[in-house]
């Protein structure tokens, strides 16, 4: 009896021993995992803290000014630029309401448009087809551009408020604006100059003309040769200048007497050209072809005479050889771009950008007949419908004319 109650009291004792030791086992394993995530956590702090500092650092070094507003409107986070921008010191700004970087005049509709950027949180411009101004210390304005991106954080979304003072390009555009318009205003008073001058001048020119006629026919066969040379020179001078004076009113009227634009079709328009020139066309024995053309924006009557004039000068510049013109127009970009080819005398690389200019002549009038305006009225037209007009040509290997009319 002894003995067993001796052997239980063992078993007992083993027993308990072995519950100790799994105890102490569990106890030791629970030790080193609690061990385990105090090192993790510390890690991640530690991670975390080296990302704050970063994002911090990168706020910091920004340009621009930044500012993380929480959803409550209180200014969490500022970079120097934003303090240097408003004027404000950081201790001034952490924890205010952002409406104090506001004009009062918009701090009303201000928290109506926070809600709805955290109503929908994602990456935007602020403003868009309207102007921004942030309020200083001082209490004055000055234009921004703002870009708000929605950041995660340990306290929920909040906006990350990225802020450009755009005053100096604001000042910018208003300079290049008030250029503009005083270039415009010159622009139209030097039109209607010309357009007065080169009227005006049309009939004392036309009495000049008319009178050194009559000298020519009544007088001819009572004055010697030299009296006869001298009246033919006055008239023919006379028939320049009068010549002269029709292309600078063709010039002028290209911005004064407009039609408005409307949908043209280009086909009816190279037929109305091509009537206009069938006696020029007809003399040279030209052909003149054209793949299909489109329908093109545009004033009709300007439309024809730059196809006029530049088919015109094709022919008018001709070699030996039987005058060839092919149109064409492709899309590209936007654009219809129209060439005009010819297999006449060509230009020469360095007179390609002087033969756009108003009486730039490359021949004498014995050699080609002119007035040196019908390409310079050619960019006035297709500058006015916003295009460009270029040319491609090699001497005595003809040209191609280009030029661009924005298909919308």
């Amino acid at each position: 009896m002894l003995q067993k109650e001796v052997a239980d009291r063992k078993g007992a004792k083993n027993t308990l021993q072995k519950i100790c030791d799994d105890l102490e086992k569990r106890l030791d394993e629970r030790t080193a995992e609690l061990s385990r995530v105090k090192k993790q956590l510390r890690k991640e702090l530690a991670e975390r803290q080296r990302a704050q500092e970063q994002f911090r650092r990168l706020v910091e070094s920004v340009p621009n000014g930044m500012i993380i507003i929480n959803r409550e409107g209180k200014i969490v986070l500022i970079n120097t630029q934003t303090e240097k921008m408003f004027g404000y010191s950081r201790q001034e700004l952490i924890g205010q309401s952002v409406e104090k970087l506001v004009p009062q005049r918009f701090r009303d509709q201000h928290p109506g448009y926070r809600k709805l950027f955290f109503t929908h949180p994602e990456s935007r411009s602020m403003g868009a087809g309207r102007d921004l101004n942030g309020l200083r210390k001082d209490g004055t304005e000055f234009p921004v551009e703002i870009g708000l991106n929605p950041i995660e954080t340990e306290e929920g979304v909040m906006v990350l408020s990225a802020l450009v003072d755009i005053s100096a390009r604001k000042h910018a555009e208003e300079a290049l604006a008030k250029q503009t318009r005083a270039l415009a205003h010159s622009n139209e008073e030097l039109e209607h100059f010309a357009y007065l001058a080169s009227h005006d001048l049309q009939e004392p020119l036309r009495m000049i003309n008319s009178y050194l006629e009559l000298l020519q026919q009544r007088y001819q066969h009572k004055l010697d040769a030299t009296a006869q040379e001298f009246i033919g020179f006055a008239v023919d001078g006379a028939g320049r200048m009068r010549a002269l004076i029709q292309g600078l009113l063709q010039y002028s009227r290209v911005g004064t007497h407009a039609q408005p634009f409307e949908p043209i079709d280009c086909e009816a328009v190279f037929e109305n050209a091509i009537t206009n020139l069938k006696i020029i066309i007809a003399d040279s024995g030209a052909v003149v072809t054209h793949d299909p053309l489109p329908e093109v924006l545009a004033d009709s009557t300007q439309l024809i005479q730059l196809f006029q004039n530049l088919i015109g000068n094709a022919i008018k510049f001709r070699t030996d050889k039987r005058p060839e013109v092919h149109v064409v127009a492709n899309a590209e970009n936007g654009c219809w771009r129209f060439s005009v080819r010819d297999n006449g005398i060509g230009v020469a690389p360095e007179h390609q950008e002087r033969i756009f200019l108003i009486f730039q002549r490359l021949h004498t009038r014995d050699e080609r007949p002119g007035t040196g305006m019908g390409l310079a009225i050619c960019k006035k037209i297709v500058e006015r419908h916003g295009g460009r007009i270029w040319v491609e040509s090699e001497l005595g290997k003809g040209s191609v004319f280009y030029f661009t009319i924005p298909n919308q």
